[in-house]
């Protein structure tokens, strides 16, 4: 099954590098891939064994596209596009704002023979996902244009889902989807035999209601849609909306959030809470249920998560280190998120695993509780997956065996009966409380190699993270120059 999903993810590369000579980026390949295989399969699907009656007109159909040649099937194609985006349900959302990136007509023709070759209905689902996240990854490790910043490592989101432990009937956000890492993970999680034994009223629970998910960008949402659909979630409704998940409460709760917010400190708009601070820009959030006011994208997720979350709803959720000692608007949310949340464990990521260079990340587990006076948080466990770990995205990735020791140490089937080692320790509120600006960035290891230069990494390695720290610090800086901009 690996080698035919491979084999089919070969093929169509290898096809995307014969279109870069004509200026079709690698994410501009993989959006006309979504466009043309969900024909496809819409087309399959009206013939033997399924006969289901088209959801797509006749005139906007594959067949429709197979009749054509030349200039004719350019002008048809572009014609299919803008109509289908003005439809509802799944179609909308992947048609969404879609155009033809192609304009040779004989390469787009051979782009349509190659994918009418297979019959993509006829694989399995496991190797038509496999397919689909395969050309996700190469299209995210494209350094020019890829959409690196949207993909999560799949071994860190795999290792987050299995200590969550999502369990059947519970429902499932993403309020920054990407092209929806989280929600496939747990719903290979919820679906695998060795979890759980599901019944057919779990089944329908876990196709249609258990998922929900939001982008703000149209392209990546389109891909993430595609994902779940060739994953089988999802039906005629799009379980992901295209959007700004900061804009407003959504009123939905959920009983799980998993998400990894877009990087990026600046939020282009002020948050306004309820004590009415004035902004400095026309566009303004009205959130009377967030605990401060910043342009701090990551602090502004980590409130909206809060606030979607059930009473005793688990999240875990990817944010740099600036949120863990930020002053100000930073200060105010952990204390209040330490008060009325059971902020229970802390993985310190290394570098050089996300795409998106520069970053210095953790992933903050917490549990939303209901109001009371007593703070909730009793003990922070951190787990420092950073000191003395070198990763780089070609030569070293992160992969998920490197995170078995963490969920060892989280001991998913009972986290309150944990053990302390070198690399995981627990504080209790009082200390964080008294540390200054309630500071989480907590680390205790010595850095080996500053202390002993045999101990250094490979030059390649040293070269990433120096990569990796300048692009931090150029960030940072340009963040001080928009905010004096705005001053």
């Amino acid at each position: 099954m690996a080698n035919e999903s491979a084999g089919i993810v070969q093929r169509l590369w290898n096809y995307c590098n014969v279109l870069r000579d004509d200026g079709v980026s690698y994410g501009d390949y993989v959006e006309q891939l979504t466009f043309l295989l969900f024909l496809k399969m819409a087309d399959e699907q009206t013939k033997p064994p399924f006969n289901k009656p088209s959801s797509i007109p006749q005139d906007l159909d594959w067949q429709s596209l197979l009749k054509k040649d030349g200039d004719a099937l350019e002008v048809h194609y572009r014609h299919v596009l803008d109509s289908l985006g003005k439809a509802g349900g799944m179609l909308g959302i992947i048609f969404r704002k879609a155009q033809n990136k192609i304009q040779d007509p004989a390469k787009l023709k051979r782009l349509i023979e190659l994918i009418n070759e297979e019959t993509w209905v006829g694989l399995d689902i496991d190797v038509k996902g496999e397919i689909y996240e395969g050309l996700l990854q190469k299209n995210a490790e494209d350094v020019k244009g890829g959409s690196g910043q949207y993909f999560t490592p799949r071994p860190l989101i795999r290792a987050m889902v299995e200590v969550i432990q999502p369990e059947p009937g519970q429902t499932i956000c993403d309020p920054a989807c990407g092209t929806g890492g989280f929600l496939l993970a747990s719903h290979d999680y919820l679906s695998n035999p060795k979890n759980y034994s599901l019944d057919k009223d779990q089944k329908t629970f876990l196709k249609f209601k258990t998922f929900k998910g939001k982008d703000i960008v149209d392209g990546v949402a389109r891909l993430c849609v595609m994902n779940l659909f060739l994953h089988g979630i999802g039906g005629e409704e799009s379980p992901i909306e295209v959007g700004d998940s900061l804009i407003s409460d959504p009123e939905y709760r959920f009983e799980i959030v998993l998400t990894n917010p877009p990087f990026g400190k600046k939020s282009s708009i002020t948050i306004v809470n309820g004590e009415g601070k004035a902004d400095r820009e026309t566009l303004v959030y009205e959130r009377q249920d967030f605990w401060a006011t910043t342009s701090n994208k990551q602090l502004n997720f980590l409130q909206h998560v809060k606030t979607i979350l059930k009473i005793n709803g688990k999240c875990a959720i990817v944010v740099p280190d600036n949120v863990l000692f930020e002053g100000g608007a930073g200060e105010t949310v952990r204390k209040k998120l330490l008060a009325e949340c059971d902020v229970h464990t802390l993985l310190r990521l290394p570098t050089g695993v996300f795409y998106a260079q520069g970053v210095k990340a953790n992933v903050l587990f917490f549990n939303r509780k209901e109001a009371r006076e007593k703070p909730w948080t009793e003990r922070l466990w951190i787990y420092d997956l950073r000191t003395n770990k070198h990763f780089t995205l070609k030569t070293n990735p992160l992969r998920y065996d490197d995170l078995q020791d963490f969920i060892q140490c989280y001991n998913p089937k009972n986290r309150f009966e944990r053990n302390e080692t070198d690399r995981f320790k627990s504080f209790s509120y009082d200390e964080m409380m008294q540390r200054d600006k309630v500071s989480l960035d907590i680390f205790w290891l010595k850095d080996e190699s500053l202390e002993d230069s045999e101990n250094l990494p490979s030059p390649d390695l040293i070269a990433a993270e120096i990569v990796e720290n300048l692009e931090s610090a150029l960030e940072q800086f340009s963040g001080i120059y928009e905010s004096l901009g705005n001053k």
